[in-house]
């Protein structure tokens, strides 16, 4: 049981992703002598063959059935979405627009309109724009979003890392879960001969009669523990059948490809590449960013803002290009441009203007802390983080050989007991021993 709990502390350090983009292959735990399952537990029926499964396959799976993963995704690309909303609020927008008019006459030889704001009884506008605004808030908000965006896809490699941590916690949880299975039923079979040996004793008059109880005592034990590895078997192929099928198939196996790990890389190493490469880090950056630029847009509502229009095409009597001048009997062209541009002064607007500013500048303090933790915490976690893996994968080694020894322990001391050397009770312990090695 050591090994497999050495296993699991090292299954553990998958998280040790969310800091270094290193390969998987550090990431695995080492390969034992651990017996695969000589039979597979009893299954419900199911029509079809069995899937097999990789690693890989196991994450291609998750990306597409996990909500949370694509919820990041999907995050992503609305921030994408609105930079492209406030890059296009920077730049000039053009539009065509046809209207008509009708003001009634007041009946006068001049046909005048009754109402004097509009030009005439028939009036025809057809005419294309180009608007442009010049703000600072404008500008702010655009690279406010640019930031957003920043956040939002280290968000996104986040959770990725994050599912990727998820999935290989629950795939060789599955995997340690198999091979417990098969050190349990290898420690039931050594139970049951030992039980065999103790009855023959018994019967040949060599041992008594409180032997063969000690004996069915730790076979019965034993039944009750595969029992357990079985329940807990079938226990991490139910969560990992969650993450990997959407309709909860459980008909599927996975591949055992436990192997020896490299060695880690150098800790100087491993702690620039997270420096550089954590996306908790850059999501923290990005924030602090995004906050200078909200600071700037809100700055924005208090300096003046320009706005420029041009206009191009007719505002005339008649929905022509040209037309005759009733009086003189002239061809006149109807086509025509105009140029419209404001300065817009921000006077007066009850402190709202200031408000934001202070609510921007709040949100920026707040962003510098949260940068300030994530660097501090990022460092703390790889300290710990490495500190663990190296450890774990260290202890492999010394807990494969007591492994081995306690099988051969075992062995002798079962050999010791047939010929009246041992009893009982050191019999009991070697095959605790062995099982707690395993």
């Amino acid at each position: 049981m050591r090994i497999l709990a050495a296993l699991r502390r090292y299954l553990r350090w998958v998280r040790l992703l969310s800091l270094l983009p290193v390969s998987l292959s550090l990431l695995v735990v080492a390969q034992s002598n651990l017996p695969a399952p000589s039979s597979a537990p009893d299954q419900p029926a199911v029509t079809g063959a069995p899937v097999t499964l990789t690693l890989q396959d196991a994450l291609q799976r998750a990306k597409v059935h996990s909500p949370e993963f694509r919820s990041a995704l999907t995050d992503a690309r609305l921030a994408h979405e609105d930079k492209v909303q406030g890059r296009a609020g920077m730049l000039p927008n053009a539009n065509f627009n046809t209207s008509m008019i009708y003001t009634e006459s007041n009946n006068t030889r001049s046909n005048t309109p009754t109402y004097i704001a509009n030009n005439g009884v028939h009036e025809y506008i057809s005419q294309g724009s180009v608007h442009q605004e010049f703000s600072l808030s404008s500008y702010g908000e655009y690279r406010r979003t640019a930031a957003a965006e920043a956040v939002a896809k280290a968000r996104a490699e986040i959770a990725t890392r994050g599912l990727l941590v998820t999935v290989v916690k629950a795939y060789y949880g599955l995997v340690v879960a198999q091979r417990k299975y098969g050190t349990e039923q290898l420690a039931a079979e050594e139970a049951k001969r030992f039980l065999d040996i103790s009855q023959k004793l018994e019967k040949g008059g060599e041992v008594a009669h409180s032997d063969v109880i000690k004996a069915r005592i730790q076979f019965e034990q034993q039944q009750r523990d595969l029992q357990e590895a079985r329940l807990e078997m079938e226990k991490t192929r139910l969560e990992l059948a969650v993450l990997l099928f959407p309709d909860f198939n459980e008909n599927f196996n996975v591949v055992d490809d436990l192997q020896m790990p490299q060695p880690l890389p150098p800790f100087s190493e491993a702690q620039v590449m997270a420096t550089r490469k954590n996306p908790d880090l850059r999501a923290a950056v990005a924030s602090v960013q995004a906050a200078n630029h909200e600071v700037t847009s809100a700055w924005g509502n208090l300096v003046p803002s320009a706005t420029v229009d041009y206009f191009y095409g007719i505002d005339a009597s008649h929905y022509a290009t040209h037309q005759v001048d009733p009086f003189t009997g002239q061809l006149i062209n109807n086509l025509g441009s105009s140029v419209v541009a404001s300065l817009q002064v921000p006077l007066w607007h009850w402190g709202a203007n200031i408000s934001k500013v202070k609510q921007a500048d709040l949100r920026r303090d707040q962003a510098r802390v949260e940068l300030s933790f994530a660097q501090r915490q990022l460092l703390s976690n790889l300290h710990s983080f490495y500190g663990e893996a190296e450890t774990a994968r260290s202890q492999l080694e010394s807990l494969q050989l007591s492994a081995e020894l306690a099988a051969e322990g075992l062995r002798l001391t079962t050999l010791r007991y047939q010929a009246g050397e041992s009893t009982v009770l050191e019999v009991v312990d070697a095959q605790n021993t062995l099982t707690q090695a395993r």
